[in-house]
């Protein structure tokens, strides 16, 4: 139960022995103690649930999953109906959380580590605004900045029908923004992801013969971006574009991003920003100025030395914060219902009203983000082991 070095007696000490296995006797039976005491405790607490339940007539399981929702969603990224299972709807808020949550991960990570530079140069009105971004959402409540968000995009922004009736490209209104999108955008977004994915692969492959992990990483990143982009575009030249248009009070055609989700993932990226912006910064002042003298006198020119001396170091040190700093980001992505974002909170708030099994969902909750945030804690430690064992791809 407890560390302990091992004794300098000898091993034929009989004395020794004896208390050795005295020692390790009552540690195993301290353990078997503590055991019996919390599953006893579990016992009698759900023992005591399942009463309280049957005395109220409140039936207690997970079989209402299979029960018709009853309610509609309105924004899904599968189709769904009011007549499908409550299994389903959670599914839905488990995908928006993890569509939003993903999302402002990179976003907020791309700001923290502009912000992060600009906090670190000499250049006055820079450094500024860096300063000022950091010390204003850090001190800033969230929820309030949400609704901020929130009433900015419904309330200031021009009505619907007053840009619909414009002839600009990209439309930002009360309903959120509307942007024009390849027709069969789904096998467009396969197309450009796939092609994405190839190119970004063979640029970190031919970047890692020459750079460090780390960059080779960034370039990657970029040309995955690039090319996804430009296949994207590419689908649309040639398979025509379906613009947004209004047909009556509803847009039709085109896509669309809700003014909840846009709330919800600005406000998340903003304020995530800046606690990553100075955890890069520390890590980046961790490293002693002579190992930038040291690339100096190597020959390296300031980029060089960055990335291959200073950066690999200071990335040592940042990824375990940053990767508190992106379950923290998940977990607050559970503010989603202030602003009617349907996530899984949102959802199973919904699901507790119409059913009364508040209990078990609960619980789904709480396991679906001890999930999210065991997967990010293992993807970031592994990313922590391949910059700590200090070695590069070939």
């Amino acid at each position: 139960m407890f560390f302990r070095p091992k004794q300098a007696q000898p091993q034929g000490d009989a004395a020794w022995l004896a208390r050795e296995r005295s020692r390790r006797f009552r540690e195993l039976m301290i353990q078997q103690l503590v055991a019996v005491l919390f599953f006893g405790f579990l016992w009698i607490l759900s023992r005591n649930v399942a009463e309280n339940l049957a005395s109220r007539n409140i039936l207690h399981g997970f079989a209402f999953l299979m029960n018709a929702a009853g309610f509609e969603i309105g924004e899904s990224m599968i189709p769904f109906q009011s007549s499908d299972t409550l299994l389903r709807a959670f599914g839905i808020g488990i995908l928006n959380t993890l569509k939003v949550s993903v999302l402002a991960i990179f976003s907020s990570l791309l700001l923290g580590i502009v912000i992060a530079f600009m906090k670190l140069t000499r250049q006055p009105v820079l450094h500024a605004l860096g300063w000022a971004h950091i010390e204003f959402y850090r001190n800033i409540p969230l929820i309030i900045g949400l609704l901020a968000i929130y009433l900015t995009i419904t309330e200031m922004l021009p009505d619907m029908e007053t840009v619909m009736n414009s002839s600009a490209l990209v439309m930002l209104d009360k309903a959120g923004l509307q942007f024009p999108v390849p027709l069969h955008n789904g096998m467009a977004l396969l197309a450009a992801a796939a092609a994405g994915l190839i190119a970004g692969e063979a640029a970190r492959r031919v970047t890692l013969r020459k750079s460090t992990f780390l960059v080779a990483w960034g370039i990657a990143f970029g040309v995955f971006c690039v090319t996804a982009i430009a296949v994207w575009l590419l689908s649309g030249a040639v398979l025509g574009w379906s613009r947004p248009h209004l047909d009556g009070f509803v847009v039709e055609g085109g896509g669309a991003l809700s003014p909840e989700f846009l709330a919800l993932w600005l406000g998340l990226t903003l304020f995530s920003s800046a606690p990553i912006a100075e955890v890069i910064r520390a890590g980046i002042l961790s490293v002693g100025e002579g190992q930038w003298l040291a690339g100096e006198a190597l020959g390296l020119s300031p980029v060089q030395t960055a990335s291959y001396v200073v950066f690999p170091q200071a990335m040592k040190l940042s990824v375990p914060p940053l990767a508190s700093q992106f379950m923290n980001l998940t977990k607050n992505s559970s503010l989603a219902v202030v602003v009617g974002y349907p996530d899984v909170v949102c959802i199973g708030n919904t699901s507790i009203n119409t059913t009364g099994q508040a209990l078990e969902m609960i619980c789904l909750i709480m396991l679906v983000y001890l999930v999210l945030n065991l997967v990010t804690s293992v993807i970031m430690n592994l990313i922590n082991a391949r910059f700590s064992r200090g070695e590069e791809e070939k």
